[in-house]
């Protein structure tokens, strides 16, 4: 089984962007394109969020490969601190920000997704992927904050990790999902 995670590429903003559709910039665009040269996979999946669908379209078309939209990959909600920057909520929130950093389970943002929720719609858009890797290298292209929540899980770390693990714009990182029931 293959399959790679890909974080979209920059896309100009600062701040917890979550479900905002933003778009790539000049910038993220190269990213990507430069993190996936030489690279080989036969099928593509992506989150329905342009950042990351945009691109997966534009790479499976000059590949010839076929792409899967999964709207489950998107980002996580942010609720109240969506599209505000870090540096803001930090001075309004701050308590409320380091509780979410160390323990996201517990204390989500105010009117963010739940982890549970989030945890769920991942888990079962990898399952999906998963039976796809078992005959062909899937290319994942998704966001960072799904990303650590899906190497917390196949790496058996707590959620409290998250925030130190590093994802950077259009990095590859390999995953070995095993599917529920497998």
């Amino acid at each position: 089984m293959s399959i790679h995670l890909l974080r979209h590429g920059d896309t100009g903003q600062r701040s917890y962007r979550g479900q905002r559709d933003d778009p790539l910039s000049t910038l993220g665009w190269q990213q990507l394109r430069d993190a996936v040269e030489g690279m080989t996979w036969d099928r593509v999946v992506s989150s329905s969020l342009s950042r990351c669908a945009a691109f997966a379209n534009e790479f499976s078309e000059r590949r010839g490969l076929p792409l899967r939209i999964d709207a489950r990959l998107i980002e996580y909600h942010f609720g109240a601190w969506q599209g505000v920057p870090i540096e803001t909520i930090a001075e309004r929130d701050g308590e409320a920000l380091a509780r979410f950093w160390r323990d996201p389970v517990a204390y989500p943002p105010p009117d963010g997704e739940t982890f549970e929720a989030f945890r769920g719609r991942l888990s079962q858009a990898l399952d999906d992927v998963a039976i796809e890797a078992s005959t062909a290298r899937v290319l994942v292209v998704t966001h960072g904050g799904a990303i650590r929540l899906l190497r917390c899980l196949v790496e058996g770390r707590d959620f409290g990790d998250m925030a130190g693990i590093d994802v950077p714009h259009a990095s590859l990182h390999a995953l070995a999902w095993r599917a529920s029931g497998t």
